[in-house]
């Protein structure tokens, strides 16, 4: 695996990747210009976090769009489905400072003109539907932050999808990028040209946009072969299973006989959650772990009076605004104090002992970025007791490492992280917990709302493909993030350490993450403490030098087969840093998600990078 001192900034991580999902911030100074919108940062960007950095095939099409049905000065999001557009309009409606109504056009493209490619089992042929929504270009701030928060903007690859099926219009801007003017989002941008040579990291500059279709696929197929793109639903089907764990042979060999994970005829048996009755129905598919998170709560605020909800613990950035800017709102337990919860929870339930007194209870496990683990047995006796919902995010633990569904009314997880794995494609999902008092109520609800058309059939395909080695992956990041994070630990304890301190399951509430660390009755098989971690540092200095000298990835997202680093305060944070530091993420953050690489030179590779900071 090249290191991150091999790859430019602002290129695919991985490389040579057309839908990466993460982007080379190979150094601190970088991470800074990209938050100060610095040219030479925003002119090197080709890729990006999609939720943030909207892909540039997106951008082409969206300006085909805007040139064929928008007005003077109008700007347009693009959406899957006409529920998730309308959902779009409401949201800028309510956002907007002046009244504004957004137009809905219904694109439908159909290929009936048009075949570039022969082979179906490489592209779908079929028509494609987009849900445009139109807008004043001075209100794209807002819409674009509907595009982040909720996740359900369409993929890379559907964009490709429906420029493939479009006619060749020499007076179409195929060949243009839809770049904004400065200053509608710090994380909206465009490569213009190469990489500025103020970077001393070394370039590769992967040629994405020459690559032939064959060429691309045997790119993305190096983690495994595909299913043909005409299997999406059992694609669909096989993830579901994976993620209920009623598969007892999940079959991922490219020659075997045996039926694969979505066949009807694959070998299934009781689910492996905690929960005996938890099936595959159960499980249900978004386009992104944010969509998942999203959903969840539109689920429940349709499905129940409307109240606020709590956040237990400090959050990943998103899930926080998505309470507080849908619904009612939402209460901040920022520390995870469940003291003040049960405060709270009897000062509200005083106020009106006729409804209860929170509508849900949103909390991680563990948490992004500081790794805490909340006491679930006791948060399940408070919302038995006061009558709420409890939804847990176990994106951080996964359900190879942790058993958090006992506990909990509905779990939501990011399936881009580490159940794909690879950086290139992302999903989410929502799990009903069927011994849930209230899920005969939200499993009816679900059914009349849910969307099986917004996760793009493509998309499905690749997540299938990357998860079959879902289980060889944990167990092997475990033991890598094990290594690492004992190492470091080794570090804080010296006379004038650089390394203040090292947030990890096993370090951080251990005894909360125990209680719901999965053990086996055969002693053999057990879940690990995941692969992330972050690290805090004695100066900022050393923080910067530590962060530079590291010899792997850099860039936003984690769950990554391979080692991926970012300073998470100034990345996540940068406007508000002061307010994360009073919850414990300090400046002198660096969040590492642990990958595959051999054990041996993970740690000499941090061995060095702690070198640099004590020589700073």
């Amino acid at each position: 695996m090249a290191s991150s001192s091999q790859l430019a900034l602002g290129l695919s991580v991985p490389p040579y990747t057309a839908h990466a999902i993460s982007v080379s911030l190979p150094l601190w100074s970088d991470v800074i210009g990209y938050e100060e919108q610095e040219k030479r940062v925003l002119e090197s960007m080709t890729t990006g976090y999609p939720r943030f950095f909207i892909h540039r095939s997106i951008q082409k099409l969206a300006k085909i769009c805007e040139q064929k049905f928008g007005t003077r000065n109008e700007k347009c999001l693009l959406f899957p489905t006409v529920r998730v557009a309308s959902q779009c309009r409401t949201f800028i409606q309510t956002r907007s400072a002046e009244p504004v109504t957004p137009r809905l056009i219904h694109f439908s493209i159909c290929p009936e003109d048009k075949h570039p490619y022969e082979d179906s089992a490489l592209i779908s042929s079929a028509p494609a539907n987009l849900h445009i929504v139109l807008f004043p270009a001075e209100i794209f701030p807002i819409a674009k932050q509907f595009w982040q928060h909720a996740g359900l903007g369409i993929s890379s690859r559907l964009a490709e999808h429906c420029l493939s099926l479009l006619p060749d219009d020499p007076a179409s801007p195929t060949n243009g990028i839809h770049t904004p003017r400065k200053g509608y989002h710090k994380h909206y941008s465009a490569r213009k040209g190469s990489p500025p040579s103020a970077s001393p990291v070394e370039t590769i500059a992967p040629a994405l946009d020459n690559l032939s279709l064959d060429h691309s696929v045997y790119l993305e197929e190096r983690y495994g072969r595909n299913l043909p793109f005409s299997l999406a639903a059992s694609a669909k089907r096989a993830l579901r299973r994976r993620i209920a764990g009623v598969l007892l042979r999940d079959n991922y060999s490219d020659g075997s006989d045996e039926p694969g994970a979505g066949d009807d005829n694959a070998i299934l048996g009781p689910s492996s959650r905690g929960v005996s009755n938890f099936s595959e129905n159960d499980v249900f598919l978004y386009p992104t772990g944010m969509a998942a998170i999203w959903s969840s709560h539109q689920l429940i605020l349709g499905a129940l009076p409307a109240q606020k909800s709590v956040c237990l613990g400090f959050p990943y950035t998103d899930t926080l605004k998505v309470l507080q800017k849908w619904g009612p709102g939402c209460h901040f337990i920022g520390d995870a104090n469940i003291d003040s919860l049960e405060e709270l929870l009897e000062e509200e339930s005083a106020r009106n002992p006729t409804r209860p007194p929170i509508l849900a209870l949103y909390t991680e496990f563990p948490s992004n970025p500081l790794l805490r683990s909340t006491d679930l047995s006791r948060l399940r006796l408070l919302a038995d007791k006061y009558n709420f919902l409890l939804v847990v995010d176990e994106t951080v633990g996964n359900f190879l490492n942790v058993e958090v569904f006992p506990f909990a009314d509905i779990v939501v997880s990011s399936l881009t992280k580490v159940f794909s794995g690879y950086s290139n494609v992302m999903g989410g999902a929502l799990c009903l917990n069927p011994q849930g008092t209230r899920y005969n109520l939200l499993k009816a609800h679900l059914e009349t709302t849910f969307e099986e058309d917004a996760y793009f059939g493509q998309d499905v395909i690749y997540m299938e493909r990357n998860s079959r080695d879902f289980h060889r992956r944990v167990k092997v990041i475990n033991d890598n993030a094990l290594a690492v994070c004992q190492f470091l630990q080794s570090k804080t304890t010296e006379s004038n350490p650089v390394v203040k301190q090292v947030f990890y399951p096993k370090f951080v509430t251990p005894e909360n993450y125990e209680k719901c660390r999965i053990k086996r009755d055969n002693g053999q098989e057990s879940g690990g403490y995941g692969g992330l971690f972050s690290v805090t540092f004695t100066s900022l200095p050393a923080a910067r030098a530590f962060f530079d000298a590291l010899p792997f990835f850099k860039g936003p997202s984690l769950g990554t087969s391979f080692t991926l680093a970012c300073p998470y305060a100034v990345l996540v944070h940068y406007t508000e840093m002061d307010w994360a530091a009073r919850f414990g993420v300090e400046e002198t953050m660096v969040r590492v998600s642990v990958g595959q690489e051999e054990t041996a030179a993970l740690v000499e590779g941090f061995r060095a990078a702690v070198e640099a900071a004590e020589n700073a």
